[in-house]
């Protein structure tokens, strides 16, 4: 049996001190990441008490409870961040990118524990996929929500559509990786293809606006 939330003990100790040391910018970073991991937990926690109530087994769980918990889950900090301090946009976005690594690096260690480390490439394939998907989820809503529109009742309705869309998202990618074969591989290359969209896009951005 493995207890997740001694896993997370071990991992947040030295992050939590590293966030007692450090300062400004840095702090904050840290801040988010164990954010992130402890979102983790607790949509683990909410997602099997979830499955136990209505009494479906891990694979419908995996498929139907977790990516809707999880992308809730997930972007309470982020929120919380926003409505608090009232941060910028560059700001935003990047806490929700952290969040989003926090949270896939404490779910491949449990990953890890549970199913052990013998096969490293799929495990390596699996783990870039698994932080990509979080990534694009993560970015997706925070990138609708302070780029796309600018009225505050647009941004809700818009931000609720796309956590819907990522929801969806987050469960085929579960659906694939959960199977063996080239589903395995193709669900692990969607998230990691449009990563590398998104990067090549952003670079492509950044060298018109020096131009």
């Amino acid at each position: 049996m493995n207890y997740i939330e001694n896993t997370y003990v071990c991992l947040a100790a030295p992050l939590l001190l590293a966030i007692l040391c450090l300062r400004y910018r840095a702090r904050r970073s840290m801040g988010f990441i164990l954010a992130g991991m402890t979102a983790c937990l607790f949509s683990a926690y909410i997602s099997s008490f979830l499955a136990a109530v209505l009494g479906v087994d891990q694979a419908v769980a995996s498929h139907e409870i977790a990516p809707v918990v999880e992308e809730i889950i997930k972007i309470l900090p982020v929120m919380f961040f926003i409505m608090i301090f009232d941060p910028d946009q560059e700001s935003a976005l990047s806490s929700t990118l952290l969040v989003a690594v926090g949270f896939a690096t404490f779910e491949n260690v449990c990953f890890l524990t549970t199913y052990g480390t013998a096969n490293l490439l799929q495990l390596m394939i699996r783990g870039f996929g698994t932080g990509a998907m979080h990534v694009v989820c993560g970015v997706s809503v925070a990138v609708g929500i302070f780029f796309l529109w600018d009225r505050a009742w647009i941004r809700a309705v818009g931000g609720f559509a796309l956590l819907c869309l990522v929801i969806r998202f987050h469960a085929i990618f579960n659906l694939l990786v959960g199977q063996s074969g080239a589903a395995f591989w193709i669900g692990s290359a969607i998230p990691l293809t449009m990563v590398l969209v998104y990067l090549i896009f952003i670079r492509r951005k950044v060298v018109l606006r020096r131009e």
